[in-house]
């Protein structure tokens, strides 16, 4: 069974996203209890709300962009529906998983926020590593070359598969109720 969200719910997740983001590099200094701050020798203390848990961060940011590039690429062979190409078909729905893309790259950032890297070790590797999947997978959606932006798909599923191993091995599937 193939399950897929309207496209204005997405437009309306990367447009809310946006916002957010574009409000916190414009508000002022969060004082809550899991802000955390960097500084920059040249500015003053630059403060990140990391309150939102990890179970949160991956079920409403990181897994729905996820999904967008996964049900975009490859094929279904079902006895129901029979074979269909999951490829972007038009300019307008290679866009759209091309800003999908880039969201990974932004979450893998995301993750590597002092107050959300749970390590600086493995953990800014696979945040690194999303953002490199993402990165693949804008380049590949650039050019609509299907079968580089499978292989950034997969990349993308095997730095999650290896992050899931090392910090949370009791993730069966990303349905699993914690």
């Amino acid at each position: 069974m193939h399950f897929s969200l309207p496209l204005q719910f997405f437009r309306s997740l990367t447009g809310a996203l946006s916002a957010l983001l574009f409000l916190a590099g414009c508000s002022e200094p969060a004082t809550e209890p899991n802000a955390t701050a960097a500084t920059d020798s040249d500015t003053a203390p630059v403060a990140f709300d990391t309150s939102l848990n990890m179970r949160d961060f991956m079920n409403l940011i990181l897994d729905p962009a996820a999904d967008v590039l996964w049900d975009s690429a490859g094929w279904v062979d079902s006895r129901e529906t029979g074979y269909e190409e999951l490829y972007p078909t038009t300019d307008e729905q290679w866009d759209y998983v091309r800003r999908h893309a880039a969201l990974i790259i932004e979450i893998g950032n995301m993750l590597a926020l002092p107050g959300r890297a749970v390590d600086n070790d493995a953990w800014l590797t696979y945040a690194n590593g999303l953002s490199q999947a993402g990165a693949l997978a804008m380049e590949a959606a650039a050019v609509q070359n299907e079968e580089d932006f499978f292989q950034a798909g997969a990349q993308l599923y095997s730095v999650c598969t290896a992050c899931h191993q090392s910090y949370n091995p009791e993730i069966t599937s990303k349905f699993a109720t914690n």
